[in-house]
C-alpha cells in the first residue's frame, strides 16, 4: 500500500506547533489518529532537525504501557526523558484511558520546554468539564477517515474504481490494504463488532446492548432521512420493543455521537434564520461502516453520495445543516398555504455561504425544476450548487445555479468555488 498523504492534518499540527496549547487529537477510532502523529507529524519534526530523543512517543492502549495507565506513573516516566531546557515533543496517544490525565496534561502545561499532542477517540474528551481544567488551553484538530482524494493517493486503481470503491467501502485507512470482497467486509465488520459496539457498551455500562444494535441499523437504513426520538421510538415498538422510550433512544443517539460513529445535521429555517430542533438528519462517519452494517444491501446511491458530501463539507472545515425554505402560495380556492422545501445542506465557514443539492441524476427537465425549486425559492445571494453523480461537465443553468458532478467536487478541494 502507497503511503497516504493527510496533509490537511499535518498543517494543522504545523500551524499549531509550540502554542503554548495541548494538542488535542479526536477522531472516531482507527480513522488515522496515530499514524498522524507517527510516522507523519514525527517525521515532519525529524526532518526540522529535532532529534530522536527529544520526540517522547507512547501508545497507552497498548499492553506494554499498561503501567503508564497510573497517571502517577505517567508523569514520572516522561519528567524522567527530560535531560535538557530544549523542547520536547511529547505524543501521548488514546490519552483518555489514563485515570486523571487532566491533571498530568495541566502539569506538562506548566514546563514551557513542552509541546503536548495528544489523541482521544471519545468527545466527552473534549467536554466543558475538561476544557475548563485546561483552562482554555486545549486545541482541537478532528480527524475524520479518508476524503475520497487522500483515499486516491494510496489507492492503485484509476479514478473511476476507486470512486466506486470508496462508496462501497468507506475511507478507513486499513481498507486499503485488503484487496478482496471478503477481507474488506470481514474487516469492516470486525471493527464495528469488536471495536465501536464494544468500547460504546464498556463506557457507557449499557445492559441492552440488542436495543443498542437495532438503533444502529435503523439510522443505517434512514441515512439522509429526517426523524427524532420519538419517531424512532414509534418503529422501535412496531419492531417488538415494547419498553424502548424516546429518552433511551436520544441518550444511545448521544451515546453514537460521542464515539464520532455519527453526526447530527440540525435543520435551519433560511429565510427565518433560525434552528428548528426536530426533526433531524443522521450521517454515519465512514460511510463503509454504514455499508457493512447492513450487508451492503440497500445501497441506494442518493442517500450513499449525500452521506458522503455531508462527510466531505465538514473535512473542509464548514459547519453544515439541513436547510428548510418557507415559501407562500395560492390553492384553486385562491386561500394562502404555507409551503415548506428542502434544501440538503447549508455550509457555512467564516462570511462565506453555500447552499447545496444532492441529486444522484437529472434526466429530464422537470426533474431539474423539482431539484432546483428550493433553491430559487431562497432571496439571498448566496453561491446555490447541485451535485450530481454522472461525470458531467461542470456548468452553470440560467438560473445562477452551478451544476457538477460528484467526481469533480470531491477531486478539488475549492470545488466550490469554481
Amino acid at each position: 500500500m502507497k503511503e497516504i498523504k493527510r496533509d490537511i492534518y499535518l498543517n494543522k499540527l504545523i500551524d499549531r506547533k509550540e502554542n503554548d496549547m495541548i494538542k488535542v487529537i479526536t477522531g472516531i477510532r482507527r480513522c488515522g489518529k496515530s499514524y498522524l502523529m507517527d510516522p507523519i507529524y514525527k517525521n515532519y519534526l525529524l526532518s526540522t532537525g529535532v532529534k530522536e530523543d527529544h520526540i517522547i512517543k507512547l501508545e497507552l492502549d497498548s499492553v506494554e504501557n499498561e503501567e503508564y495507565l497510573d497517571r502517577h506513573k505517567l508523569y514520572k516516566y516522561i519528567m524522567g526523558q527530560i535531560k535538557d531546557d530544549k523542547m520536547y515533543y511529547i505524543l501521548l496517544d488514546e490519552i483518555q484511558k489514563v485515570d486523571g490525565f487532566e491533571s498530568v496534561l495541566n502539569s506538562f502545561l506548566r514546563k514551557k520546554n513542552l509541546d503536548v499532542y495528544v489523541t482521544g477517540s471519545n468527545s466527552k474528551f473534549l467536554s466543558s468539564d475538561i476544557i475548563t481544567e485546561f483552562r482554555g488551553r486545549g486545541d482541537e484538530v478532528r480527524v475524520y477517515p479518508l476524503t475520497f482524494r487522500e483515499y486516491l493517493t494510496a489507492s492503485s486503481k484509476n479514478v473511476d474504481e476507486a470512486l466506486k470503491e470508496y462508496i462501497t467501502y468507506g475511507g478507513m485507512p486499513y481498507i486499503l490494504s485488503r484487496k478482496t470482497y471478503e477481507e474488506k467486509s470481514k474487516y469492516l465488520n470486525n471493527l464495528f463488532n469488536n471495536t465501536y459496539i464494544n468500547d460504546i457498551v464498556e463506557r457507557n455500562n449499557i445492559q441492552k446492548d440488542e436495543v443498542l444494535e437495532s438503533l444502529i441499523n435503523v439510522l443505517a437504513s434512514s441515512v439522509g432521512s429526517l426523524t427524532n426520538p420519538l419517531k424512532l421510538e414509534n418503529t422501535f415498538k412496531s419492531k417488538g420493543f415494547k419498553n424502548v422510550s424516546a429518552k433511551t433512544i436520544n441518550t444511545y443517539i448521544d451515546y453514537l455521537i460521542d464515539a464520532f460513529m455519527i453526526t447530527k445535521a440540525l435543520r435551519y429555517d433560511i429565510k427565518g434564520k433560525k434552528y428548528i430542533n426536530t426533526p433531524s438528519k443522521y450521517y454515519f462517519t465512514d460511510i463503509g461502516l454504514r455499508n457493512v452494517r447492513l450487508n451492503f444491501r440497500q445501497q441506494e446511491d442518493n442517500h450513499l453520495m449525500e452521506n458522503i458530501i455531508y462527510n466531505e463539507l465538514l473535512v473542509r472545515g464548514f459547519n453544515v445543516d439541513v436547510g428548510v425554505v418557507e415559501y407562500t402560495m395560492k390553492d384553486k380556492n385562491n386561500k394562502k398555504m404555507h409551503k415548506q422545501l428542502e434544501v440538503d445542506f447549508v455550509c457555512n465557514k467564516e462570511s462565506n455561504r453555500y447552499y447545496i443539492q444532492s441529486a444522484y441524476a437529472i434526466p429530464t427537465k422537470e426533474k431539474m425544476e423539482q431539484e432546483e425549486k428550493s433553491l430559487i425559492k431562497i432571496d439571498d445571494f448566496f453561491k446555490r450548487i447541485i451535485i450530481v453523480e454522472n461525470d458531467i461537465k461542470l456548468w452553470r443553468n440560467e438560473k445562477g445555479i452551478v451544476i457538477m458532478s460528484l467526481k469533480q467536487f470531491l477531486l478539488d478541494e475549492n470545488s466550490l468555488d469554481l
